[in-house]
């Protein structure tokens, strides 16, 4: 990088300043809002919500940023706008008597204007500048633009006045809203509101297999970087939520701490230590194989840990899966009463995609969970393509990662084939993929499951057989025989013929062990009896040697003494006895 360039870079530039909206993601996708004290076009069809978003932008500024403001009508008159956003919680009457909003309801005859062939924005400028400066407003909105030109078709003359009115509003330093219908093939029907404004928003509202969406686009914004995609947005009890499109770059934290899975035997095939936290798991399988046993154990055991799980169901209602875990020993009430459990169920036709990514991303940023999970998946193909149900799901899979939420998913596989994906095509996207299949043998249908995937651990690569019992859930070893992996009654039955067995031949080691004894027995009898015999005889042949030697002593004895004897008679003087005469000699 040059030098120059460096300086630039290191010189900081004044920002734009922007007013907050406080609507739920809009602030996001606009990077802090609507420009302050510049106007900004809303434009879109007939109940795309033009006049609720620019009335809760009113609304939200009085209250959450102390932003009094003024909205004027020229369709609808005060009280009807007062009745028509009371179900959103908005006490217009209120905010009125408390000076925080101010509404005005002015009506143009369309046919006075005809007849005159004047037009003249200046009683306008009076009545909206009276309003404005009556409470100090730092917001208007202006509803809708059409109605105020409505009697103007000389289009010189609407350009001019236009520009005088934006200009004037700018003038009087107010963050403005204009509201304008869209025309055929442009934004307004003039197309001229979006060449004069500064921020234009375009509100769509479709309706394509007989599912509605509503969506956002920012045509343009001057003075600042903005998102440019189509935004989905929810109009509910609560007003308007926006979902952004999350960020495409992968640079989400990750944790190393794990958590159980609630099935001890699962938890072993995992290294025993569970998922990591924050991971997203995929349990596939056939129908009935378990698939929603398995995400009510994950969620009762989220919550045994002090820990918030919201379980979205698009199959049973909340009572149904309370009722049916009763029955394999798990009782998901109590979570549900401590508030720990959050059930939202709700038929995949309810909304069309994006608008259950807005209620999913609304309900978990209201709950703020730790778990959350999705039963099942599956059923978002009858409003959309694989395609538009797997980018719906790496959007929410994105938003959980920001989040570091753990997110289970069910998901019915169409087929008995294990194949490398899923119908959503989401198994490559998960941290986690569990597969429950069913192993049919002698007759009977069995459950085995496989862990296909667990990145980042050692797992298991065996199948395991998985069991649900009045008692709960778990999983057994399967047994290998000569013909194969054995579930159910076959491997019982097999595992009893091995037990018989091994009695058998503990029965025939523990006779042969007592025969060996009995022979044992025999042979050290004989052995003492020849052991016996051999000391008599040894006895005998020691008393022999002992008797020669004792004749022995005996006679050295004798010969010591006949020896002493003979010296002592030729000392002493006594004869001794005369020597024996030899014939032949004198």
């Amino acid at each position: 990088m040059s030098k120059s360039r460096k300086n630039i870079s290191a010189t900081s530039y004044p920002t734009l300043p922007k007013s907050a909206t406080g609507i739920i993601g809009l602030d996001e996708i606009t990077g802090g809002g609507l420009p302050t004290g510049r106007p900004t076009l809303i434009c879109g069809d007939a109940g795309s919500g033009k006049t609720l978003m620019s009335m809760e932008f009113i609304v939200r500024g009085a209250i959450e940023f102390n932003e009094p403001g003024v909205f004027m009508a020229f369709e609808e008159k005060a009280d009807e706008l007062a009745m028509n956003v009371a179900s959103l919680g908005f006490d217009l009457n209120k905010l009125q008597a408390d000076k925080k909003i101010r509404l005005d309801h002015v009506h143009i005859e369309r046919s006075e204007i005809e007849e005159t062939g004047e037009y003249d924005l200046e009683g306008l400028f009076i009545r909206l500048g009276h309003a404005i400066d009556s409470i100090n407003a730092k917001r208007v909105v202006l509803d809708t633009i059409e109605n105020l030109f409505s009697g103007l078709t000389n289009e010189r003359i609407l350009r001019a006045e236009l520009g005088r009115l934006f200009h004037w509003l700018k003038e009087k330093g107010v963050t403005a809203i204009i509201t304008g219908e869209r025309g055929d093939g442009k934004l307004t029907r003039h197309g001229l509101e979006e060449y004069v404004s500064d921020c234009v928003i375009l509100l769509d509202h479709r309706v394509i297999d007989q599912i509605s969406t509503r969506r956002l686009r920012i045509v343009k914004y001057r003075g600042t970087v903005h998102g440019t995609n189509e935004y989905p947005f929810l109009i509910d009890e609560e007003g308007i939520s926006v979902l952004p499109v999350t960020s495409l770059h992968l640079a989400k934290e990750v944790q190393t701490e794990r958590i159980s899975t609630g099935i001890a035997g699962l938890d072993q095939m995992l290294g025993g230590k569970g998922f990591f936290r924050g991971s997203s798991i995929l349990v596939s399988g056939t129908a009935g194989t378990g698939k929603t046993s398995i995400a009510a154990y994950f969620a009762a055991e989220t919550c045994k840990r002090g820990e918030r799980c919201i379980y979205f169901s698009f199959e049973e209602s909340p009572k149904q899966i309370v009722r049916n875990m009763h029955s394999i020993g798990l009782d998901v009430q109590r979570y549900l009463d401590n508030g720990l459990l959050h059930f939202h169920a709700s038929r995949p036709t309810l909304y069309g995609l994006e608008m259950h990514l807005v209620a999913m991303h609304k309900h978990i940023r209201k709950f703020k969970p730790d778990t959350v999970i999705l039963d099942p998946i599956t059923n978002l193909i009858t409003i959309g393509s694989v395609g538009e149900v797997k980018s719906m799901l790496v959007r929410l899979l994105d938003f959980l990662m920001e989040e570091q939420i753990t997110v289970m998913f069910t998901a019915l596989s169409l087929n008995t084939i294990v194949n490398e994906q899923t119908d959503e095509g989401v198994s490559s996207l998960v941290d986690a993929w569990l597969l429950v299949r069913d192993i049919e043998f002698n007759g009977e249908r069995n459950r085995g499951m496989y862990v296909m995937k667990s990145r980042g651990m050692k797992h298991s690569n065996q199948v395991r057989e998985f069991l649900i019992t009045d008692d709960g859930l778990s999983l057994v070893d399967v047994y290998l025989g000569p013909e194969g992996v054995l579930t159910g009654s076959a491997r019982e039955a097999e595992q009893l013929k091995e037990h018989t067995g091994q009695a058998l031949r503990d029965y025939a080691l523990d006779r042969k062990d007592r025969e060996v004894l009995r022979k044992r027995k025999v042979l050290e009898s004989k052995i003492s009896s020849l052991q016996t015999e051999f000391e008599s005889v040894e006895e005998e042949l020691n008393k022999i040697y002992l008797e020669e030697e004792l004749k022995k002593e005996v006679m050295e004895k004798n010969r010591r003494e006949v020896m002493a004897m003979r010296r002592e008679t030729k000392d002493g003087g006594i004869p001794a006895p005369a020597p024996a005469k030899k014939k032949g000699k004198k």
